[in-house]
Order: structure tokens, then sequence, then C-alpha cells
């Protein structure tokens, strides 16, 4: 008898144990996922995201169906391979782990649509209409995982085909909540519906309506929202007018925004370089 209340204890100790390991790495998960979006100078987190990215797959490792842990990795690797990462086959690697990690986190939280990307695309909509408030944490990341693994790969018509499915995942995204995490969706789908010329199949007017709603859910603060604008759609229709405005409306804003600190800083240096080449480009 004392033996097994001796193994008892132990195993709720280890347990113990292994939920407080567990809580630990969320917490500087999120920690370290809030200081990079705070930080001000993209050279600091272009040097020093490799060593966290390891440290978030180490942490998966432990523990591989922690669906916070696969939020916090897909957003880690698909932010680092967008922003930093120019070498296309490098940044296919990168996205394609991002997108993993967050199909994974899907898959665990909605275990009876984990089989849905191989749906046909009516039966995929349906599906997603199952989908409640209460998951948008792992079916927005999933969403933008996705979209930056399309953007990754081009060239590949197969991929490109996905479009119509990234699509549906932030339109349920927003119809779910139209502002959740300042209004990205939105951005997104601004991106999406810009990113094919019109006879390709792309639909200007209703990007420019997705980047508005985009900007006003952001209160303004979020400057990506503008640049992306700019590139996609301004330049898709040739209105020089608007492109300039929104640039140096975005040179002219501060770069501090909680949670938006970085993106705002690479917003300034793209958008600096979209209108350096303005002349040349209308």
């Amino acid at each position: 008898m004392i033996r097994l209340v001796l193994l008892l204890f132990t195993f709720l100790a280890l347990s113990a144990c292994n939920t407080l390991v567990s809580s630990a790495s969320k917490d500087l998960a999120d920690n370290l996922s809030e200081a990079i979006q705070n930080q001000n100078d993209p050279d600091t987190v272009r040097q020093g995201a490799p060593a966290y990215l390891i440290m978030i797959d180490s942490f998966i490792q432990g523990s591989p169906d922690d669906v916070d842990l696969l939020i916090s990795g897909s957003k880690l690797y698909g932010s680092y391979a967008s922003a930093f990462i120019t070498e296309p086959a490098r940044a296919r690697r990168l996205t394609e782990k991002s997108r993993q990690y967050a199909l994974h986190a899907f898959c665990i939280r909605l275990p009876t649509l984990c089989d849905i990307p191989k749906s046909y695309f009516p039966d995929f909509e349906k599906a997603l209409q199952k989908i409640e408030k209460n998951n948008l944490p792992v079916l927005n990341t999933w969403g933008i995982a996705w979209a930056g693994w399309v953007q990754t790969r081009t060239k590949d018509w197969m991929a490109i085909a996905d479009i119509p499915k990234i699509k549906a995942i932030m339109q349920r995204v927003v119809e779910l909540d139209p502002g959740w995490d300042n209004g990205n969706a939105q951005l997104y789908l601004g991106v999406l519906n810009s990113f094919l010329p019109a006879a390709m199949g792309g639909k200007p007017k209703l990007a420019k309506k997705y980047f508005k709603q985009a900007i006003k859910y952001s209160k303004g603060k979020n400057l990506m929202a503008k640049t992306l604008y700019a590139q996609y759609y301004a330049r898709t229709v040739f209105d020089k007018k608007l492109h300039d405005k929104l640039l140096n409306e975005v040179l002219a804003s501060p770069v501090a925004a909680p949670g938006m600190t970085l993106s705002n800083t690479l917003a300034h240096e793209q958008a600096q370089k979209l209108l350096n080449e303005s002349d040349d480009f209308f």
C-alpha cells in the first residue's frame, strides 16, 4: 500500500511538474512574441530570431499538442519568413513549418474538421460555417500561415489554386469578428483580392474595401495596412495620387504602437522604397 501511495504521489508530482513546464513555456513564448512585435530595430530581430525559432521548436517537441505553443510557433515562423527571408527555397521551408504548426493546432482544436483542406470548395465553405468564435485563434492563424505559404510559391499554380480557400477562411474570420487582431483578416483579404489582376480573377474594388476596413479596425495604427494598400491596390489600378498619399501618410506616422511597432517599422522602410520608385512605376 505504501509503495502504491508513493507511486501515485510520484505520478502526481511529475504531472504537476509537466504542467508547470508547459505553462512556463507558453508564458515565455507569449512574452517572446510580444517582445518581437514591440521591437523597433528590425536588424535585432533579423539576427536574433533564428535562435528563438529553435527554442520554440524545442517547446513544441516537448508538448507537441499544445495549441497555444503551436500558434506561437506558426506566427513566429511565418512572420520571420515574410519579413526577413529573401532566399526562395528557405522561405518555402519556413512557411511550410508555419503552415504545419497552424494546421496541427486547428486539427487538435477541431478534429472533425481536420480533413477539410482536401475538400471540394463548396464543402470547404460549408465546413467553415461550423466554426464558432471561440475557435478564432486557430482559424485565423491557419489562414495567415496558409497565405504566407502561397506567397512563397507564386509560380506554383497548384498553390495559387488554394487562394479561394484562404479567402474563405479569412471571410469566416471577418464574419465572426470583423475587428479581430486589429482587422488583420481584412488586410489579408485586401491583398488576396488584389493579388491577381482583374483579368485573371482579381477583384480590385473589393480589395479597396477590405484595405479601408483594415485601416479602420486598427484605428490607423497598423501602418502596414496603408503600405500594402498602396503596393497592391494603388499600383494595380495605376492610381499614383492615392499611392503617394498613402505612403506619405505612413512616413509621417509614428511607428510605436502596442503589438505593431516592428510591423510599422518595416512598413516605414517599405513605404520609402515604394515612394522612391513611384515616378518610374507610374
